[in-house]
């Protein structure tokens, strides 16, 4: 498990939350965020990361374990002395005030002054690019707008912690795109340890520093996006997140030319694994799984080790993509680039020679 490299702002410590069915929504959940990190928590619907973030808004209380802000353990806390700016994922603007009043709302439960509030009220609203918006209604806004301004809500309390639900689902393709990369930019100005929440990982590897990926209320893996996307640490990660061939392979005992271990598919050889990237305690013959990107996967005419027929070949605009079936009727895709020499062998019908990078390949027990 990779932990944030500064010192933790946040420590969630064997976090568990039990609904009473066959096993918790929540189980023993345990990981470190540093000040100003921006953490997604990913996944698939039902694995237990929406109640993750409503334990911390103090919406839920956990069966056990423990949320420890500033070295303080907060899960005793009700909601409104926590410190905590969420952003729902159906906005939960207020219709019949403007964007002011509804960014103001917050402020004015706290009782901070008028003065105050106007200028704290405009500060947010430059922050997330709407200035001049303060007197239209939450109708009178595209999608977009309106997440910005529950957003300057969140943010015009200065809270210690944002916590986000999701927010971009309820929104359009291009909308989606647009506000990506502005919730990113936000949070890059304000500094605010973020939490977000999202089953997208189109969202998760382009917004997050950092992203734990859970699966059946437990974390799979947490890391930088290059970390879970290049070294997942699970076969779940590794095929949730981006695209993957997954391998049958068996370990021969080794190389008979270089003494390496050696990986064969039907017989035929892969190409050889990093050592240290074999999972602990294999022996000969052991089943494993070895996973390829798509991309990563390269073709040439048929010479030796593992080959494959190509079954179809599909132009998709910026590349090609080509289904391979193995020896044994496994079947693999490899993404080319268009014009190139592996295009023009990749023809319905044809055997080709597949091979991929040692580093590439992440080898996993069957």
């Amino acid at each position: 498990m990779t932990l944030a490299t500064s010192p933790a702002h946040i420590k969630i410590d064997n976090l568990t939350f039990d609904y009473g069915g066959d096993r918790p929504a929540v189980d023993r959940l345990s990981f470190e965020i540093a000040k100003g990190e921006f953490i997604g928590l990913l996944g698939p619907s039902g694995c237990g990361k929406s109640t993750t973030l409503r334990m911390f808004a103090g919406l839920l209380a956990p069966t056990s374990g423990a949320i420890v802000i500033g070295g303080e353990n907060i899960v005793s806390r009700p909601p409104w002395e926590r410190n905590l700016g969420l952003v729902f994922q159906s906005y939960a603007l207020f219709p019949h005030m403007t964007v002011a009043q509804n960014v103001a709302f917050g402020l004015r439960l706290r009782k901070v002054g008028k003065e105050e509030t106007a200028s704290r009220v405009a500060q947010a609203l430059r922050a997330v690019r709407l200035d001049g918006f303060g007197s239209r209604r939450p109708a009178e806004l595209s999608g977009g707008q309106q997440q910005r301004v529950a957003i300057a809500r969140a943010i015009v309390i200065e809270p210690e912690i944002l916590l986000l639900d999701e927010p971009l689902s309820n929104l359009d393709a291009r909308l989606r795109d647009e506000m990506r990369f502005e919730i990113r930019d936000i949070q890059s100005r304000t500094g605010i340890t973020t939490l977000f929440v999202t089953h997208d990982q189109q969202e998760a590897l382009t917004m997050c520093d950092r992203i734990a990926v859970m699966n059946g209320g437990k974390l799979e893996q947490i890391g930088t996006p290059v970390e879970v996307y290049d070294k997942a640490a699970t076969p779940f990660v590794a095929g949730f997140i981006g695209r993957a061939n997954s391998i049958p392979a068996t370990l021969a005992s080794t190389a008979a030319a270089t003494g390496a271990p050696q990986l064969l598919h039907e017989g035929q050889p892969l190409p050889p694994p990093v050592a240290d990237e074999l999972p602990a305690g294999i022996s000969a013959n052991a089943r494993l799984s070895a996973v390829v990107r798509p991309h990563a996967v390269r073709l040439s005419r048929p010479e030796g080790g593992l080959t494959a027929r190509v079954n179809r070949s599909v132009f998709v605009g910026n590349m090609i993509e080509v289904e391979l079936e193995l020896a044994g009727g496994h079947k693999m895709v490899a993404e080319l680039l268009p014009g190139g020499e592996e295009a023009q062998l990749a023809q319905p019908g044809a055997d080709v020679a597949v091979t991929w990078k040692s580093n590439d390949m992440r080898i996993f027990a069957a």
